[in-house]
């Protein structure tokens, strides 16, 4: 419930201009307070004037519009449009503001503290993700610079100094850009400071140089994926000319390792990988989604001297040895998400899967097991294999061939677990036509009676209510969970994919025309 302080500061901002008119005679601790009732409100304007005269030494976005005493609710994960370009602007307004209401005493703008979601509450309904973000900042730093060098000489200027921390998003679309904000950040007073660094769709000359302008040895999180085509020899180049001390996240490309095309001489790749990774003392999460690693996960995961908390090895192409290692490793016990997807885990590796699990039991927090081949049969082992993981919040199991009557016995399971919310569960198997074969390619994975489906889907959310445990979300997304950066570059993402096949093609042909 809101304070009465909270309804006044939104009465007043209600009305932009009373509020604007008035910020000179508003003492500089209720800021705060009027930023996040204009935040609620969408009050751009007096989001701009709030930023232009800030009168504390930090700005941080997250915990202003986190709970508090005043409002409970938290609008981090409204990453509205209209909000986060008034803030920017003004933050720009705050360095060129000749006439503030209080001394320039702001040093710090953490812009970190926003969470992309795929439904947004704000009024405008319109967002402004991570990458839209990373080329706003970059284009107001680049603009300021201009700005001063047209205006005569402040030297009052000289003593702003504000690190703007981010999560830098780069692709081609906004290289330049963002390339231009990190060379002028020397100059500039807004000095752009990446916590976290992702890239799409951008060649690797282009990330190396990237990489180096960014400060990694102040990164905590790097994503390198999709559409950036880095292999094993290219991965020990980075991290041979670049220290990540402080990174806590890597997630590297599809394909990075390929242990299949490795000669006896290569293996030596691999393991000056293993070392290199093991200097990230602060490594914690690690994803190798759709890399090959058959055989390798020892070598490549063996040498790191801290447990990980979160694993990716979706779609490696583990054996016997891989799953062996894992349910014995210093890792196991210490796992919060890990995600085998697209490997028959409890029929190949029944022992060692349910080995890994039950190290992992006190400490998992979110599985995935998409496309693994569970079937009806396997399912008093998976029930025996889940039951212990009380912590348990997010469960996946989509493209699996269970029938209605197995994911009943499932979600009876899932109530029992006191920190579930949220599933995602199959179509289950009997909504499709008799002999269809998983995994489901995309013609087949729509083509089911979505009437039967609906039924059943009310009879396991029945379950749920039944059990007084509506605090659990479930869901059937077909093609996958909402990931609001490949939503936010979609189409230069296709347009990369179109480009990619058409150069494809035409090496094909010049080969043929070549043999003819």
């Amino acid at each position: 419930m809101k304070s009465l302080r909270f309804a006044s500061a939104e009465a007043l901002v209600s009305n932009a201009q009373v509020a604007r008119e008035s910020l000179r005679n508003v003492a500089y601790n209720l800021y705060p307070l009027l930023f996040k009732a204009s935040y609620l409100l969408e009050q751009g304007e007096v989001i701009h004037d709030l930023l232009e005269n800030w009168p504390l030494a930090e700005f941080n976005l997250g915990n202003l519009l986190g709970p508090t005493a005043d409002y409970p609710e938290d609008l981090s994960t409204r990453a509205c449009k209209i909000c986060l370009e008034a803030c920017l602007v003004g933050l720009k307004d705050y360095v060129l503001n000749d006439s503030p209401t209080y001394t320039k005493r702001l040093r710090t703008a953490n812009l970190t503290g926003i969470q992309d979601v795929e439904v947004q509450l704000c009024k405008c309904q319109r967002s402004l993700g991570r990458w839209g973000r990373t080329g706003l900042l970059a284009r107001l730093c680049f603009d300021l610079l201009v700005e001063l060098q047209r205006r005569p000489f402040n030297p009052s200027i000289l003593d702003i100094s504000i690190d703007v921390f981010i999560n830098f998003f780069v692709t081609e679309g906004n290289y330049e850009c963002a390339l231009q904000a990190l060379m002028v950040r020397r100059h500039s007073p807004l000095k752009v400071r990446c916590v976290a660094f992702r890239a799409d769709s951008l060649g690797l000359k282009k990330l190396f140089y990237m990489l180096r302008l960014v400060e990694p040895d102040s990164l905590e999180k790097l994503e390198m994926v999709h559409n950036v085509h880095m292999e094993m020899e290219h991965l020990q180049v980075l991290l041979s000319h670049l220290d990540f001390p402080r990174l806590v996240s890597l997630t590297l490309p599809a394909r990075a390792f390929n242990v299949r095309r490795l000669q006896g001489e290569d293996e030596s790749i691999l393991t000056a990988i293993g070392e290199k990774l093991s200097r990230m003392s602060q490594l914690r999460e690690l994803s190798l989604a759709f890399s090959i690693l058959t055989g390798r996960t020892r070598k490549l995961l063996s040498p790191l001297k801290t447990p990980l908390k979160t694993l990716d090895l979706s779609n490696c192409s583990l054996n016997y040895a891989d799953m062996a290692y894992l349910a014995n490793c210093l890792h196991a016990p210490h796992l919060e998400v890990l995600d085998l997807s697209g490997h028959n885990v409890v029929n190949l590796y029944p022992s060692t899967f349910f080995k890994l699990l039950s190290q992992a039991s006190c400490t998992l927090k979110v599985l995935i097991l998409e496309e693994c081949n569970i079937e009806d049969r396997n399912l008093t082992m998976m029930i025996v294999g889940l039951t212990p993981c009380r912590k348990l919040q997010v469960f996946k199991f989509l493209g699996n061939p269970l029938s209605s009557q197995a994911l009943k016995c499932l979600f009876n399971v899932f109530c029992q677990l006191p920190k579930m919310k949220s599933i995602e569960f199959p179509v289950p198997r009997d909504c499709y036509p008799d002999g269809v074969n998983y995994p489901l390619d995309d013609a087949t994975l729509s083509k089911f009676d979505h009437q039967k489906y609906e039924k059943i889907t009310e009879e396991l959310h029945t379950i749920l209510l039944q059990a007084n445990r509506e605090d659990i979300k479930a869901s059937t997304p077909l093609f996958g969970s909402y990931d609001p950066d490949i939503q936010e570059t979609s189409n230069e993402l296709g347009a990369f994919l179109l480009q990619s096949f058409r150069d494809a093609l035409e090496n094909f042909t010049t080969a043929l025309k070549k043999m003819n």
